[in-house]
């Protein structure tokens, strides 16, 4: 587009020139903003030659992607789709796919457009139309060009089977339902003889394959064969890359094959061949190579495992980790981490390298590290590996994987922690270096295993952890400044068990807690927390019979929270207040001792009051009525339903009009003429009164018949022609959804030992810093043996102390059942009007022939039977599996030799399927003709109203002006 060689003008030339040159942010707006001037005012004017149209797209593409708004062109990107010439259609798609969302509200105005263009001979064309639906088209518009795509499918060219491939996965993205039957075409393009079309189908099925893997295990044989022969150089050589043959295709169907074999070893037999040849062709000196190395390893530790490839991955990781290169380091441990579930002995091997990973200076490379050490943690390295995790999250400053890396130290602290004191130390630097990082949660849980203990019976355990919790957050409160969630967690524990085993006095602990009030007086939760400690310190010392003095700054902190803004800490100041003036019983009573520990049990329903209410309706009273039957709301869903309904019919519609029914004759009951202001109370039902009516407008009973309601029967319309307007009523519909469930992956259960690596880390070295072998020794010395992430010994008992969960309650919402009621008109109208979407016309007698037909058999008699002719055609065709059943199995095809095998029985299982997806879609309607009506249409008027329409701009896409169709794509 640069050069004007191609007929750009030299403005064009300018605008790109001085944009490259712009020397700040502030230039460049100013270039473009001049830019946007100049194109308002020539892109609207009159008789704009088309390709100086096309470079004012051009220059409306720069100002766009360089972030200001160029909206005022979108309609002239639209409009030169519609151009004949290749170049120009070509350019407009581009611009639309770029300028436009698939909610704009231009989509339509291109729809009936790419209709044409997918059915284009020209297959630039149909696949520049092809990029446009992939990008525009959505839920509404995807019935518009589905039938088009769907026969794109068997093209001649393999680009546009390509395209049309990909539109359909991206159809089944938008919305999974209105493909759902289709989803079989998916497995007859991987059978198709063009390699790139069999690899377009394999980003669908991989989408597929993750959602539901068993559905697709009888493809496993096919994928592997693939896989095969890509492996093989049996592909052309225009599907190298760095002389590798197709390696993005080979990475595709290692990940499929990764779902389809885990957890299945019958599965998993048949690829251990093909992943092993994968491992021997692979070359590991270019990036490439070693990324389907990598994707290899990760499918060889999803599938079931197997000894011989285990040890070929382990040789693998080897290499990467003995490089230089920083990236390959990083995907030899992340390969690492996945082989170790299977395998904990090959990290061993390896224990060096990791050490040196560990203190390497790339960032990246270290999160990488501790997170194959997260994985590696056992109860006899938890505390090297937690206090190297701790170190690690003092010394970064990122918020995000701060709290990332505290959530991992306090996960294997609970879970691997070798004593109660070591538990305690390792909480409490965690609190203090991450600060409010940490998860209130966390928080609650320390107090809970402080209360409860570990699972242990001696109650000397018990009194041994407090006391040395207390201790600890005494000595804590010495430092400058403390998070808020570390301080709520020390001022429970000093109000529970600072005076439990009678080594601090209550006035210690009164003073401790007044001077954290004080010194954090902005935060509410913690001075919360600090008189509830409080009340609970002076409740133990009234309900033991010792006296009770009060220190000033206590009393100065009660008489400041007395007076507070805040109701909460009014009335804890209040309680406390109350507390300590009561006897030593009733304070016992309140407030026992060391009784967090109880459950407490919550009558939601509150059946202790079934008595008295029994009672009171025996008595004559009232029952209860809810609160929103009693403010008139009780009827909320229906509207809410109703609104919903109304907002679904707004939608295009793409079905056939369905033909009107013979209705039955029924007694007019004449109607009193009334204001249109006077509001009445609604009368009984009346019976139902028969006239034809559309599939567009569904009439139901109206809810709530009881009510106030305006009667408009009689009075004129305000817009339209004139007529008289009944009662009728409006339909409200429920709609439910249902969730698509998912199966999940199967666990690989069992590790499998794995011979050692012939290549060790540490041959390459001649001298090892003994620091990092005594660090190597505390991280994988220890039991051979694997253990469990979840220890009985240290694992946390589940919580006998916490209240009862609430019972959520579900409402049933009321449905309205719709009925079909239907009102009769006795003053006679003019012929319909085709392009009226006002009240239907109601003639006294029924029609008996359909308009529309008629219309239609005016023009050409021979349109039905053409028609006809095509769905025979269509039924008729051959199916494309039959084709690929004449290849033999294991043959080779004339371009680079590929070929797919394909199961006999498989085959037609898919052709039967995809025969009745073609009669399911078909949507034929035979409909009964129905009796002669006395007064019809006006032929002649409604041609009129065609040729109308054509000079508006709706040109019909066939011989049959089907003019719905036309307006609305």
């Amino acid at each position: 587009m640069g050069s004007s060689s191609q007929g750009q003008s030299k403005e064009f030339l300018d605008l790109i020139k001085a944009i490259g040159e712009a020397r700040s942010k502030a230039e460049e707006d100013r270039i473009v903003l001049r830019e946007i001037d100049t194109l308002k005012r020539h892109i609207n004017s009159a008789d704009i030659p088309i390709r100086k149209m096309k470079e004012y797209i051009i220059r409306l593409l720069y100002v766009e992607m360089l972030g200001h708004d160029a909206s005022f062109g979108y309609i002239h990107a639209v409009k030169i789709t519609h151009h004949h010439n290749l170049l120009l259609k070509r350019t407009g798609y581009l611009a639309v796919t770029l300028f436009l969302n698939d909610d704009h509200d231009l989509i339509i105005l291109i729809v009936n457009t790419i209709q044409k263009d997918l059915a284009s001979d020209n297959y630039l064309v149909v696949s520049a139309a092809l990029n446009a639906v992939c990008k525009l088209i959505n839920d509404e518009t995807i019935p518009a060009v589905l039938p088009r795509v769907l026969d794109l499918l068997n093209h001649s060219k393999d680009t546009v089977r390509k395209k049309a491939v990909m539109a359909l996965h991206r159809f089944y993205l938008k919305s999974p339902s209105s493909v759902s039957h289709l989803l079989s075409n998916f497995r007859k393009r991987l059978c198709d003889n063009d390699p790139g079309v069999m690899g377009a189908s394999l980003c669908p099925l991989f989408h597929l394959i993750s959602n539901d893997p068993h559905s697709f295990k009888d493809l496993v044989v096919s994928f592997v064969s693939i896989l095969k022969q890509v492996a093989e150089h049996r592909l052309p050589k225009t599907y190298d890359y760095h002389q590798l043959p197709a390696p993005f295709v080979q990475i595709k169907l290692l990940k499929i094959l990764a779902l389809l074999g885990s957890g299945d070893k019958q599965a998993s037999g048949n690829m251990y061949t093909v992943l092993g040849d994968i491992i021997r062709r692979s070359d590991s000196t270019s990036n490439i190579g070693n990324a389907v190395l990598y994707e290899c390893i990760c499918c060889i530790s999803s599938i079931y495992p197997n000894p011989k490839l285990l040890e070929n991955a382990a040789e693998v990781i080897a290499k990467f980790l003995k490089s230089d290169s920083h990236n390959l380091k990083y995907m030899g441990i992340d390969a690492l981490g996945r082989l170790i579930k299977l395998s904990p002995e090959v990290a061993e091997q390896h224990q060096l390298a990791v050490i040196d990973c560990l203190e390497d200076p790339d960032d990246t490379l270290k999160r990488k590290t501790f997170e194959l050490l997260y994985k590696m943690t056992k109860s006899s390295n938890v505390e090297v590996i937690v206090d190297r995790m701790i170190d690690y999250m003092i010394s970064i400053s990122d918020d995000h994987y701060k709290t990332y890396i505290a959530s991992r130290c306090v996960e294997l602290a609970e879970q691997f922690a070798p004593s109660n004191q070591w538990f305690i130390q390792t909480m409490n630097r965690v609190f203090e270096h991450a600060g409010d990082l940490v998860n209130i949660k966390v928080a609650h849980n320390l107090m809970r295993l402080i209360a409860e203990g570990f699972g242990e019976d001696d109650d000397a355990a018990y009194c041994q952890l407090r006391s040395s919790a207390v201790e600890s957050y005494l000595r804590i409160l010495g430092e400058p400044k403390l998070p808020s969630v570390f301080l709520q967690v020390i001022c429970w524990v000093l109000g529970e068990y600072g005076t439990a085993d009678g080594k601090y006095s209550a006035s210690y602990i009164s003073g401790k807690l007044c001077d954290i009030a004080e010194a954090y007086s902005n935060d509410e939760d913690v001075k919360a927390y600090a008189i509830s400690a409080l009340m609970k310190t002076y409740a133990f010392e009234v309900a033991a019979g010792r006296k009770v003095d009060l220190l000033p700054e206590c009393q100065s902190l009660i008489e400041e929270l007395l007076a507070s803004h805040s109701t909460d800490l009014q009335q804890r100041a209040y309680e406390l207040q109350a507390l300590i003036g009561l006897d030593a019983q009733a304070v016992e009573t309140i407030m026992p001792r060391d009784a967090n520990c109880e459950d407490i049990e919550v009558d939601k329903n509150l059946s202790f009051l079934d008595g008295y209410v029994q009672q009171s309706l025996e008595r004559g009273a009232q029952p209860y009525i809810p609160e929103d039957v009693r403010i008139g709301m009780g009827n909320m869903s229906n509207f809410r339903s109703q609104d919903q309904h109304e907002s679904l019919q707004h939608g295009l519609k793409f079905e056939a009009y369905e033909v009107p029914k013979p209705p039955t004759q029924s007694k007019v009951t004449p109607v009193s003429f009334a204001s249109s202001a006077d509001t009445v109370p609604a009368p009984e039902p009346l019976p139902s009164r028969e006239t034809h009516h559309t599939s567009s407008v569904g009439l139901a009973s109206e809810a709530g018949s009881s009510g106030l309601k305006l009667r408009l029967d009689g009075v004129q319309k305000k817009w339209g022609r004139p007529a008289y307007s009944s009662s009728s009523s409006s339909a409200s519909a429920s709609y439910s959804t249902s969730q698509k469930p998912t199966n999940g992956a199967t666990q690989v259960d069992g590790a499998t030992a794995v011979n050692k690596v012939r290549d060790s880390y540490d041959s390459r070295k001649t001298q090892v810093d003994p620091e990092k072998q005594k660090l190597a020794a505390s991280l994988f010395g220890g039991s051979a043996k694997p253990e469990k992430r979840l220890s009985a010994g240290h694992k946390v008992p589940k919580v006998g102390a916490s209240a009862s969960a609430a019972d959520g309650s579900q409402g049933s919402k009321p449905t309205v059942v719709p009925n079909e009621v239907a009102v009769e008109k006795t003053i006679h109208q003019p012929p319909p009007d085709l392009l009226d979407l006002g009240e239907p016309v109601v003639t006294t007698a029924p029609p008996t022939v359909d308009p529309f037909m008629q219309l239609e058999g005016l023009l050409d008699t021979s349109i039905n039977s053409a028609t006809n002719h095509n769905v025979g055609a269509a039924t008729n065709a051959a199916d494309i599996m039959g084709i690929s059943m004449e290849t033999p199995l294991g043959g080779q095809s004339g371009s680079g030799g590929y070929s797919i095998p394909v199961d006999g029985d498989n085959v037609n299982l898919l052709s039967e399927l995809s025969n009745a997806a073609v009669k399911a879609t078909r949507g034929e309607t035979n409909a009964t003709p129905l009796s002669q009506s006395t007064k019809g249409p006006n032929y002649k008027d409604s041609l009129e109203k065609d040729a109308l329409v054509r000079q508006m701009g709706v040109n019909p896409s066939s011989q049959n002006p089907n003019l719905f169709r036309d307006l609305l794509g």
